[in-house]
């Protein structure tokens, strides 16, 4: 079976994203020596991605062509009649039941996205398999939360943990 994993950093704070949806405080951390987090192999043993409509939102508005175009992309969203485009699907209902499906499904391991609503309906309904989270060392005044609303309260069996030379700090969570 398929898993999916969210991989995504946070400030401190546990923000993902200020109020406004902006992540390029993720810039500001001095990084001279281009580590990449893993995020290369990552993408590597992923060929789907989930992402919530205000994340895809966020995404289109840089003005750059869209990033994952290599994989099959949905967008979960709560308004009906979006027309898909070539790099995504947009799902509008039965969303844990999608999620479900898509698990069977052969392939490679899904990439969740984000964002924070999206991030909590999965994890509520115990669909996330691992969690892996860069915490930057920046703390976030006012934004989005990795988990918005109420999740649920669960255990977690921390695989692994690491630290950079950029104060970044990665934690790798199976959900118990």
């Amino acid at each position: 079976m398929r898993k999916i994993k969210l991989y995504i950093a946070m400030s401190l704070n546990g923000k993902i994203a200020k109020k406004d949806g902006d992540v390029h405080w993720l810039e500001s951390i001095p990084n001279p020596d281009k580590i990449d987090y893993g995020y290369q192999d990552f993408y590597k043993t992923i060929d789907t991605t989930i992402q919530g409509r205000n994340t895809y939102d966020q995404i289109m508005s840089w003005g750059i062509d869209f990033p994952y175009s290599d994989k099959k992309n949905y967008v979960f969203t709560r308004q009906k009649g979006l027309e898909n485009t070539q790099d995504v699907e947009f799902v509008s209902e039965y969303h844990i039941d999608f999620v479900n499906q898509l698990k069977q499904q052969q392939g490679k391991d899904i990439w969740l996205i984000g964002g924070g609503q999206i991030n909590t309906i999965l994890f509520n309904a115990k669909m996330i398999d691992e969690i892996r989270i860069f915490v930057m060392p920046v703390v976030i005044p006012d934004g989005i939360s990795l988990f918005e609303s109420i999740p649920v309260e669960s255990q977690l069996q921390l695989l692994e943990s690491k630290k950079y030379t950029t104060g970044v700090v990665e934690l790798r969570y199976a959900i118990a």
